[in-house]
């Protein structure tokens, strides 16, 4: 599969929204999200998301999407119900996100069913391309230009919410590879680039939790 071109490779963008590092072995996934990329585009048509019950309350915190609080959270399907959606819609598939390192670190925890073919990140992409002096997901996106899409195809969603991360990454992809690439690479060459090993530790933050929210 490595000779196939990128845009025929089983991607699927992915994005979660969770209680906080500072939780470690027990941090909480809160909201998910899963959305396909078929031939370079967020196939929204076939996009997943949802809130998750973490079957405990959650303490405010800073850092915490807007949003994802106790009330909302507790009429949401468990984690355990969640799951077999989950991996039918991630398994077999390169799973794309901004810092994907951090989001598959709980995922992986949270979910030992979850398999996927790999991981790309669009920060290991942004970073070896040297865009811009900061990185973040939503400095890139105003970089690019590409904010009202997101909010055109993330309807009623916003900034640090699963959904509107998802789409995200999964419209920035696109034009950080028309950057690097002049011709459409294959996925070797994507990953060799962007990719992370499945059991690679997630990129570290520089500044403490709050860089969530940068990310």
């Amino acid at each position: 599969m490595t000779g196939t071109p990128w845009y025929e490779t089983p991607l699927v963008a992915v994005d979660l929204e969770g209680s906080g590092a500072q939780d470690r072995e027990t941090e909480a996934i809160l909201e998910i999200a899963a959305v396909p990329i078929t031939g370079g585009q967020p196939d929204m048509d076939n996009a997943y998301c949802t809130l998750v019950n973490p079957g405990r309350p959650i303490p405010k915190r800073p850092w915490i999407s807007p949003g994802l609080t106790n009330h909302t959270l507790r009429d949401a399907p468990t984690l355990d119900a969640v799951e077999p959606t989950l991996a039918a819609r991630l398994n077999g598939r390169y799973l794309v996100g901004h810092n994907i390192g951090v989001d598959w670190r709980v995922l992986h925890r949270r979910c030992p069913t979850i398999q996927p073919a790999g991981l790309i990140d669009t920060l290991r992409l942004a970073r070896n391309l040297g865009t811009t002096a900061s990185n973040g997901l939503a400095k890139l996106v105003t970089a690019y230009n590409l904010t009202t899409k997101i909010d055109t195809l993330a309807v009623g969603s916003q900034p640090h919410r699963a959904l509107w991360d998802t789409v995200a990454a999964a419209v920035l992809l696109l034009p950080l590879i028309h950057q690097r690439w002049p011709a459409p690479p294959t996925l070797d060459d994507l990953t060799n680039l962007a990719g992370l090993a499945l059991d690679s530790p997630p990129t570290p933050a520089t500044r403490g939790q709050p860089s969530l929210f940068d990310g």
